[in-house]
């Protein structure tokens, strides 16, 4: 669907349309319909940034909250995730250390690690959250609501472009 279609869409049909891309999270996207219309793709995750990046804090975690746990189970997570975090290049160590490392990051900050995985394997992302842990919380705040949209627009694009047998898992 184009930016103009979304645009033109009731609240709840835009809600509806653009949850898989920000994992349901209700009240950002609520906010997100109210802000239309957009015009293009790239006003449209500019102001998705915008609005993550203005809202109240309780808003802010429950968007990236929204997103699973690297490495949880795959049964868990939505489609979009499955294939986004590569359950078939796993492996049992990076798994176990994800795990680890998120119980780690979710006492410390208070919400969960949400990464723009990218395509990388499992064993890459381990130091990736091993450094986040060393970052102060609004830092993390603001990094995880920057990669929330950068997922958002990823799966956006894709489903621009992809046919609809690649877009389901």
């Amino acid at each position: 669907m184009d930016v103009a279609a979304l645009d033109a869409l009731p609240g709840d049909a835009f809600v509806a349309a653009a949850a898989p891309w920000f994992e349901g999270a209700r009240r950002f996207l609520a906010r997100l319909a109210a802000d239309r219309p957009f015009g293009d793709a790239q006003r449209l995750f500019e102001r998705a940034e915008a609005i993550a990046l203005a809202m109240p804090e309780e808003e802010q975690l429950e968007l990236i909250d929204a997103h699973p746990r690297l490495g949880a189970p795959p049964e868990t997570v939505s489609a979009a995730s499955f294939r986004e975090q590569g359950y078939d290049r796993e492996t049992t160590e990076a798994i176990a250390e994800l795990e680890r490392l998120n119980a780690e990051y979710e006492a410390r900050f208070g919400f969960r690690f949400c990464v723009f995985v990218a395509g990388r394997p499992r064993p890459a992302l381990v130091p990736v959250l091993r450094g986040a842990l060393a970052a102060d919380r609004d830092a993390e705040i603001r990094r995880a609501l920057h990669d929330v949209v950068a997922i958002a627009r990823d799966r956006f694009e894709r489903a621009s472009v992809a046919p609809p047998a690649e877009v389901a898992r």
